[in-house]
């Protein structure tokens, strides 16, 4: 399985980057997508890859990616929705009103998905989305609050988000396997970063700011194994699609993951937050395909 088209987010540094290095060697033409533009030229130069540039905190530099991948690439043989790990101490509204910790994990890899959907059934795609054990430990989705307005913890916030990614790969699976898509997510083990730097807490500033972390955490190119595994075996075969992975294997993710009428509610509150408005009367869908078959 060499020469497929790999859409790589989050690919500017840490385990997106190693991903894109070792997809690459195998063969992939990857495809990395990053939120600096030095950082991300940086890592596709040498593999003679193109890079786009986009900042998921702004939903209009998302639905430009789209377009961008859409006009570049007759098919998109896998999509890696690896952009996020954000944990803000502070609540921060983005530009489009949401919370950022949500629209940065959750709600922009919806809507790069959801436009490039089409496209990704075409190709028999598969969809991958980096989560996180922090799904299960911190997570418990309110359907009525996602952008945390009536309270906000910088941990529950990114265990929503992460169990949010959970939920998306279920219903995607739902509504979009019988059409061709394969979808899964993952924990990619704890990955030394620059995550916990800006949660306000005090153990985790520590954990991964600190010389144990090179102890206690694994290295991003360990930390890539989990994403450059499922994007190179065969959905179906290797892995089961709509399943949430850790170390190779189906892992425990929250209770809430098994809740489909949740999964349902979470597609169609996300789709309706996505969804712009340009004139009154009329609306402009974020995703392409709003409809779904069963």
């Amino acid at each position: 399985m060499t020469g497929r088209t790999i859409v790589i987010t989050g690919a500017s540094d840490g385990l997106g980057a190693a991903a894109a290095a070792r997809l690459s060697r195998s063969g992939e033409n990857v495809v990395v997508v990053g939120r600096s533009p030095q950082k991300t030229e940086a890592v596709a130069a040498p593999l003679g890859a193109d890079y786009f540039i986009a900042d998921f905190a702004d939903l209009t530099q998302v639905r430009e990616l789209a377009n961008q991948l859409l006009s570049r690439y007759p098919r998109i043989d896998v999509l890696a929705n690896n952009a996020g790990g954000i944990m803000s101490a502070e609540r921060v509204s983005t530009v489009d009103g949401h919370e950022k910790t949500f629209q940065v994990n959750h709600l922009a890899p919806f809507l790069l998905t959801s436009l490039l959907l089409d496209r990704l059934i075409e190709s028999r795609a598969s969809v991958l989305n980096t989560s996180s054990v922090g799904n299960r430990l911190f997570g418990h989705i309110d359907i009525t609050d996602l952008d945390h307005e009536r309270s906000y913890k910088a941990q529950k916030a990114y265990g929503d988000a992460k169990l949010a990614n959970i939920l998306f790969t279920k219903e995607l699976h739902r509504r979009y396997h019988g059409a061709g898509i394969s979808t899964a997510a993952f924990h990619p083990g704890p990955v030394a970063s620059n995550f916990g730097a800006e949660s306000g807490n005090g153990l985790l500033n520590f954990l991964y700011q600190s010389p144990l972390k090179n102890f206690a955490l694994i290295g991003p190119e360990q930390g890539s194994d989990q994403l450059v595994w499922l994007a190179s075996a065969t959905p179906g075969v290797d892995w089961t699609s709509g399943e949430y992975y850790a170390r190779h294997k189906p892992g425990r993710p929250n209770k809430q993951a098994f809740d489909p009428v949740l999964a349902e509610q979470l597609w169609e509150r996300s789709l309706d937050m996505v969804t712009v408005s340009e004139t009154p009367g009329h609306e402009t869908p974020g995703p392409a395909t709003p409809g779904a078959p069963s």
